[in-house]
């Protein structure tokens, strides 16, 4: 299960992939980029999500 400390950064990535698809619609003018900013936005909140669960899962196994 040591796979899960990393899972988070997958997270990040894709929020800073979306964010870049974000920007490069609003400069094209093309299509709507409010979708990728949302996508964005709730990649980088599971971002500190998981971090803060799986740094609570961490201290809870240090105690038993």
């Amino acid at each position: 299960m040591n796979y899960l400390k990393y899972t988070q950064y997958v997270y990040l990535v894709a929020g800073l992939f979306f964010a870049y698809d974000g920007f490069s619609k609003l400069n094209s003018g093309t299509d709507m980029p409010y979708l990728s900013f949302i996508l964005a936005a709730t990649a980088v909140f599971m971002f500190f999500f998981r971090r803060k669960f799986a740094k609570k899962f961490e201290d809870q196994n240090k105690n038993q």
